[in-house]
């Protein structure tokens, strides 16, 4: 799979790779760091990942990106971080919809509840229609919630289902996909053991309420010259391969974006991380 990196001097973290109208783009946003940094410079944008060229910028006081193509349609969301270092995401996650890389629509689609702070979201399409984890700060710093949508427009909040890991821990950043009869999320994880920084886990579920925890976690673990992270991972398959793309740094002051591939269709990826006759630490997102 061809991958260039950005031209633009960015230093990026979240990201969604996405085949959109026969082209292999990276959605991803800019997030101003730094004593002065205002959250109405933030923004998102979209690179060709053949060339690493800048194809689209939008969403101008936005961050933490996500994406999912819808026929000719490519859907974005994306947190409302213009008031970043006053009230940040006070006005919850935006949906932005083109299909040509030039207009886009905007609505709101998910707002925080009380003092709540929203991040990150990732959407997958399943059975029902749509579902989206999205990350909070409520009940558990970090956790993640769901919504569902018939049709990525309007959602409608699960109510009681809250994943915190299996003892009420930091699980942030999910990316989440359904491959029959399982949900998979992969998310980041505090240093844990021998595990002293961030990591991926990963788990699964047939009904989002009751989680299993893969045997080989972390799944993603930073090494030499990657910082002490392994975070924000998104993927795509194609050609018969599944690549991951996953943010590393210092959590501070640089970030980059690299990538995994896994020699196998999406669904072989997951199953491997969960092996017949393993028994696996379970977990519940049931509040």
């Amino acid at each position: 799979m061809p991958f260039a990196f950005s031209q633009t001097g960015r230093t990026p973290m979240e990201n969604t790779p996405v085949l959109f109208d026969s082209s292999l783009l990276l959605v991803g946003n800019y997030r101003p760091g730094g004593a002065d940094a205002k959250g109405k410079d933030a923004y998102l944008y979209i690179e060709n990942l053949k060339t690493g060229e800048e194809v689209s910028r939008f969403g101008t006081g936005h961050s933490f990106v996500s994406a999912i193509v819808n026929g000719p349609e490519l859907n974005v969301f994306a947190l409302d971080f213009s008031d970043f270092g006053k009230v940040i995401n006070s006005n919850g996650i935006d949906r932005f919809v083109t299909t040509d890389l030039k207009t886009w629509t905007q609505e709101k689609v998910i707002l925080p509840e009380g003092d709540e702070h929203l991040f990150n979201t990732s959407v997958c399409k399943d059975e029902e229609g749509y579902l989206m984890a999205y990350e909070s700060d409520k009940p558990v710093a970090f956790c993640f919630k769901f919504a569902r949508s018939k049709d990525l427009a309007k959602w409608e909040k699960i109510p009681g289902i809250v994943f915190t890991g299996e003892k009420r821990e930091y699980s942030a950043c999910p990316v989440i996909r359904y491959l029959k009869p399982y949900y998979y999320v992969i998310y980041l994880h505090a240093g844990k053991g021998e595990h002293q920084e961030w990591t991926s886990f990963m788990a699964r579920s047939k009904d989002l309420s009751n989680w299993e925890l893969s045997p080989f976690n972390p799944v993603l673990e930073a090494s030499a010259g990657e910082g002490k992270n392994n975070s924000d991972v998104d993927l795509i398959e194609t050609a018969g391969k599944t690549y991951l793309y996953y943010a590393t740094g210092d959590q501070a002051t640089w970030s980059t974006i690299r990538v995994a591939m896994y020699d196998g269709p999406m669904k072989e990826f997951y199953e491997s991380y969960f092996p017949e006759g393993t028994s696996f630490v379970q977990a519940s997102a049931k509040q």
